[in-house]
């Protein structure tokens, strides 16, 4: 759905209110094969006609509730085991009930960000294989049609899809394969609520009303603002048929060669009706599903913020949206869980590589900082020149690992190491790791280590392990005050855990090198 499109569509919602307050109705959300959240009071909501009485069933649970003014009604039912098939049914005082069959009560997780949770099954490593092993019927998806708004909206479009062989190529990857380790774990029915959107910014899934509150977001905000105000219409009307012209003679040429045609350029548009601008993805994807029952959160994405200049931020961004959803969905702190962003493009060479890639990185790793979080580190299953690595498996897998260890208490290592204190002394720098348990280098010596001294130059240095700390010097730096480990955007590293799960890349200092990225 364009931009324009879904904007029009809002205004017919005002416009004609009466109409979808008719007959009781509910959010696309709860429709045939939907996942339930078990052990936790179960949310409801819909629309009927104001002033008029609902009743909620749900196997043997029921509630009732009355509507508001505006036609809207919400309540909860009590706590659920997993199980089902079950029947819920919706009966207003008058009209017809809504019926919605083959509905099982599990484990809820919202799986959001850009392509690369976006990216399906049917692109991942090995497809044909899991494609025809994935005969798993409570596994299941539901997919949020992308309708980036510049209004919060009340509805959106989607529908529940039951994992099947003939299914399962377009399941979110990463989603698919948290979701299958968990469903195998746990032996309990997985619903996974896709909501994701190919090359998309942060911003664009963080309301407003809360990335306007955090100052140090601002200057990403003036930015869209300013690009906003400068937009020309026309001009950008004349650039595009400029660049159409040019388009259809690259077209016909290749076309007359054999070769792949161009595509064709994408008109401009204002910037504020952009899926990209802050909120509208918000808006559009995440807000009609506020309230739906979770357990908790997957998140995948930064690609996107990596070459804009605004890299150093990704950490106050990160941490605004997780606050922000978690205080929209009124359910605490809500587990939430991201993929750290793997290795990709040229080999690393110089001891410490700063971009905007790694700056990200470096991001996702602070926030880990706030409650209830976690990470899957990807150091090491990137591709050179893939940005979409085919790799899900590990990267669902990794998921899994730390919610099956920190949000459901099984017993494994739920990250990979990730170092949190560093102590110089004796020309040495002496760092700990958590999750660090079996820490090794497969038998090899420690790559991807790098001190400096107060000159803030790095250098390569040797490194040892000393049960689970490493012990870090170098020849050319008697006296270092900085550790660096995996800094590049591809970096040389080997260091992990007992899982195999890598280490994340850190640094020990706090240096401006934001200039950069």
């Amino acid at each position: 759905m364009s931009n324009r499109l879904a904007v029009t569509t809002s205004l017919c919602f005002l416009l004609f209110p009466l109409v979808a307050l008719a007959d009781v109705s509910l959010p696309s959300v709860f429709s045939e094969h939907m996942v339930l959240q078990r052990k936790q009071p179960i949310q409801v909501w819909g629309w009927a006609s104001p002033g008029e009485g609902v009743k909620v069933k749900l196997g043997e649970s029921s509630a009732v509730t009355t509507t508001g003014k505006d036609g809207r009604w919400q309540l909860k039912l009590p706590p659920m085991d997993a199980g089902g098939p079950l029947q819920l049914t919706v009966q207003a005082a008058d009209g017809p009930a809504v019926v919605v069959d083959d509905v099982y009560v599990g484990e809820v997780w919202l799986c959001s960000g850009q392509s690369n949770m976006a990216m399906n099954v049917s692109r991942a490593r090995q497809a044909d294989v899991e494609t025809a092993a994935a005969n798993h019927p409570q596994i299941r998806m539901f997919k949020v049609a992308s309708a980036p708004n510049t209004e919060p909206q009340e509805k959106c479009q989607g529908s529940w899809s039951v994992c099947s062989p003939e299914t399962v190529g377009r399941f979110s990857a990463t989603a698919y394969f948290f979701g299958r380790k968990l469903h195998r774990e746990l032996n309990v029915p997985v619903g996974l609520i896709n909501s994701s959107v190919g090359g998309t910014s942060i911003e664009s899934w963080t309301s407003m009303a809360a990335q306007s509150k955090v100052a140090t977001i601002e200057p990403r905000l003036d930015a869209w603002r300013e690009q906003d105000a400068a937009f020309d219409a026309k001009r950008a009307t004349a650039q595009y048929e400029k660049a159409v012209a040019r388009w259809e003679v690259q077209r016909k040429k290749a076309l007359a060669d054999g070769k792949r045609a161009p595509r064709k350029p994408r008109e401009a548009s204002q910037p504020r009706l952009d899926r990209n601008y802050p909120s509208n993805l918000f808006n559009g994807m995440i807000h009609p599903i506020v309230g739906y029952t979770i357990r908790g959160t997957i998140w995948y994405q930064g690609e996107n913020a990596s070459g804009r200049g605004f890299a150093q931020l990704y950490q106050a961004q990160l941490t605004t949206l997780i606050r922000d959803w978690r205080h929209r969905w009124g359910q605490g702190d809500f587990p939430f869980a991201w993929v750290q962003l793997p290795n990709f493009r040229a080999a690393q060479t110089e001891p410490s590589e700063t971009t905007g890639w790694v700056l990200v990185q470096e991001g996702m790793l602070k926030t880990l900082s706030e409650p209830y979080t976690g990470m899957a580190v990807t150091i090491d299953i990137g591709e050179v020149n893939d940005i979409h690595p085919k790799n899900k498996q590990d990267v669902g897998s990794r998921l899994a690992a730390w919610a099956l260890a920190d949000v459901y208490d099984r017993r494994g290592l739920a990250m990979g190491p990730i170092a949190f204190e560093t102590i110089f002394a004796e020309g040495r720098a002496v760092v700990k790791f958590v999750h660090a348990a079996g820490l090794n280098a497969a038998g090899k010596p420690i790559e991807g280590f790098a001190l400096a001294g107060e000159d803030r130059v790095f250098h390569w240095a040797e490194a040892r392990l000393d049960g689970d700390v490493v012990v870090v010097s170098c020849k050319q730096v008697s006296k270092p005050v900085a550790v660096r480990y995996a800094w590049a955007q591809n970096p040389k590293c080997n260091l992990r855990n007992g899982a195999g799960i890598p280490a994340s890349p850190f640094r020990s200092d706090d240096w401006d090198e934001s200039q950069n990225q």
